[in-house]
């Protein structure tokens, strides 16, 4: 789900009483926000609790950002937890990126993946010159 409209939705819950906690991976988005209570974690969009198929590092994550509610000692209180994504640090590099070489199949997978579900393929984009 969208970072910014979890936040906006945590604002009026919060301004209604009823306490929350967001944990997410877009750090500037949700501050931006002003949430009282935001676990960061440091992980692609996507995975904000974790690896995975890694279920003691997601229950561990959750656990930490449902503590927040009694240990946040002031509005706009940021935890980050301790997990790291990847050992390497240039994981973001190489997250999600297409090779050139790459391009072509990978529509093709995104093509069968439409007309599977009954929709049509994409429509080329048309091509930029100068």
């Amino acid at each position: 789900m969208c970072h910014q409209t979890v936040s906006l939705v945590a604002r009026h819950l919060e301004a209604n009483g009823i306490p929350t906690v967001v944990l997410g991976s877009a750090l500037d988005i949700v501050e931006h926000c002003g949430v009282a209570r935001f676990y960061f974690s440091d992980f692609p969009l996507g995975n904000p609790c974790g690896h995975p198929w890694n279920p003691d590092m997601q229950a561990a994550t959750v656990a930490a950002a449902l503590r927040l509610i009694e240990s946040a000692t002031g509005p706009r209180t940021t935890v980050r937890s301790p997990f790291e994504w990847k050992p390497d640090p240039d994981w973001r590099g190489r997250y999600n990126r297409v090779r050139p070489e790459d391009r072509e199949k990978l529509l093709a997978i995104g093509d069968a993946r439409r007309i599977a579900r009954g929709q049509p393929p994409r429509k080329e984009a048309p091509v930029r010159r100068g």
